[in-house]
């Protein structure tokens, strides 16, 4: 049997088993790979990607608000945290719940809390996939039980999500979180991270499983060597931690995050312009060879294009210094006069 996924492998890739992949640069956005990455696919607990950048954007300055559970959970089955009828629990705990657990109780008390009722909150998570261009998502609920209702992407919209949350500190922290107690007014709980890759994989820094019968198993992760950190999402994947592992193994050979345009080197050589930020982009070594670089001023406004094999691949607003000239010297000294004399 190993024989045979071997040549499987060999003859299709790692991603023999999953309906829907992709892998991006979460910095710069670039698709390594992909397989059937714009299909539309239901995402399970995946889900709770969104349900806590909502609640985090929304709710940052209540995390260590005490949250009182009510009857929306009564409804709740699958994957809990086992949260009681009147408990109180910080939301912060709750979110560790939400991602280490996948807890569907503590996702529908977070979303009663934050958006007022699961409606409410679902429009909350369909306004911010639009902001971020996930366009081929519709969120129903905040759990990703698909039996009721139903939440759709794409592996490509949710390594989109991905980049977006692993910028969060906060979300970075929970998620690689191995283990975590909480206390509440009416129990305790020793948490265990549901997500074997954070325990079996040294590289990984961000991540979520989901699974219903119907979406099959989901994973959307990251993982970073290096300065280079990418996302997998892999939807429908019945061996969804080991096409995981040997993508980002596969991909981190094979590609490294270089400086394109470093920007002291680039103000140094330019006085009169500013760009504010290094220019880095994952490429193979025979990549490299090929990139051009050019500043293209059009209009006054000036703009930094890299290309690869002739194709443009990033494009940067370069700014122009704004000149100190005697005369604005003397109209803030006159200005700095004015408000000593009214002063006086």
């Amino acid at each position: 049997m190993k024989k045979v996924i071997f040549v499987f492998i060999l003859l299709f890739g790692f991603n023999v088993f999953a309906s829907s992949t992709i892998v991006m640069d979460t910095e710069s956005g670039r698709i390594l790979y992909q397989n059937n990455a714009y299909e539309k696919k239901l995402i399970a607990s995946t889900t709770k990607i969104m349900t806590f950048v909502v609640a985090y954007e929304y709710a940052k300055d209540y995390l260590d608000l005490e949250i009182e559970v009510g009857n929306e959970i009564l409804k709740m089955y699958g994957t809990s945290i086992y949260l009681s009828l009147h408990e109180k629990m910080k939301l912060r705990d709750l979110l560790y719940g939400l991602m280490l657990r996948s807890g569907n109780d503590a996702a529908i008390v977070i979303a009663n809390f934050v958006g007022g009722s699961e409606e409410g909150f679902t429009k909350l998570m369909n306004k911010k996939a639009s902001f971020l261009g996930m366009n081929n998502t519709v969120f129903s609920n905040s759990h990703g039980l698909d039996e009721e209702t139903k939440n759709y992407s794409t592996a490509y919209d949710m390594a989109i999500l991905s980049s977006y949350a692993s910028k969060i500190p906060l979300y970075r922290e929970i998620t690689s979180t191995k283990y975590y107690d909480v206390k509440t007014n009416l129990k305790s709980y020793s948490w265990i991270n549901r997500n074997k890759m954070v325990f079996t994989y040294s590289k990984f820094t961000t991540g979520k499983t989901g699974y219903t019968p119907k979406a099959g198993k989901t994973f959307v992760s990251t993982a970073k060597k290096d300065n280079l950190e990418l996302t997998i999402v892999s939807l429908d994947d019945s061996n969804h931690y080991d096409n995981h592992y040997n993508l980002y193994e596969e991909m981190f050979n094979k590609y490294h995050n270089y400086l394109i345009v470093s920007k002291d080197e680039f103000n140094k050589a330019h006085p009169s312009l500013l760009l504010n930020k290094d220019i880095y982009y994952p490429l193979t070594k025979e990549e490299r060879d090929n990139i051009d670089i050019k500043l293209v001023i059009n209009n006054n406004v000036n703009n930094l294009i890299v290309s690869l094999d002739n194709k443009e691949i990033i494009k940067k607003n370069v700014y122009q210094k704004i000149k100190e000239t005697s005369k604005t010297k003397e109209t803030l000294i006159s200005k700095i006069r004015n408000i000593i004399d009214n002063l006086f």
